[in-house]
């Protein structure tokens, strides 16, 4: 049994799935993460924080030998709602986007500086990692 992407009246979102079921495996949580580079520093510029945060929850979801493909649920926290063009843009080069995981969206006051933040949860089916 592989994962379900399902959607309310079959019509495909923009983006995200509605309803996304999975086999019995291994839960990954990764906790927000933010914009900053690997060397700690902030970058000012949405873009900069965007790609730093995929590539950082990459490395994450790595760690608990998974990658984007394992990723069925994922929220986005942004400051400004002006900023997701440039999100799906680089969105679209990390996550499946034929078969999206199921997402939210929420304009959020972060930490000075934060531009973004994302969180997801991955399932790593069974027989697919130790």
């Amino acid at each position: 049994m592989a994962k379900k992407f399902l959607n309310v009246g079959g019509a495909k979102p923009p983006g995200y799935t509605h309803v996304v079921t999975s086999p019995p495996g291994t839960l990954v949580f990764v906790s927000g993460r933010g914009g900053n580079a690997e060397d700690g520093s902030l970058p000012e510029d949405f873009a900069s924080q965007c790609e730093n945060t995929f590539q950082d929850l990459q490395r994450c979801l790595a760690l608990a030998g998974a990658g984007f493909d394992d990723v069925v649920k994922i929220n986005y926290y942004v400051t400004n709602m002006g900023d997701l063009a440039e999100l799906r843009r680089i969105r679209a080069r990390y996550l499946n986007m034929d078969n999206p995981p199921a997402a939210t969206l929420v304009q959020a006051g972060l930490v000075p500086g934060l531009l973004l933040e994302i969180e997801c949860t991955a399932v790593i089916e069974k027989g697919e990692s130790s």
